[in-house]
């Protein structure tokens, strides 16, 4: 689920002028559910999650998943 938001975010950046910014914040958005998912997701089933450490996977995913989300917002608007 995290994959497919994350691709649809960076496809609607890829497909579209004005969609760039909102691809951006989908995609980081993605990346904070993430990282909430691999906090309270037991190793056995976080999947692809889960590579490290619960704590360092889920602060490498959230502070990717802000930072993608704050750049995205700071893009200027279409003119």
């Amino acid at each position: 689920m995290v994959l497919a938001c994350a691709a649809g975010g960076l496809l609607l950046a890829w497909l579209s002028v004005g969609g760039v910014r909102w691809g951006a914040v989908l995609a980081g958005g993605a990346l904070v559910v993430a990282a909430l998912a691999r906090l309270m997701l037991p190793a056995r089933l976080a999947g692809m999650l889960a590579a490290r450490h619960r704590y360092l996977d889920a602060g490498t995913l959230a502070v990717l998943g802000l930072g993608i989300a704050v750049i995205g917002l700071l893009l200027p608007p279409p003119t």
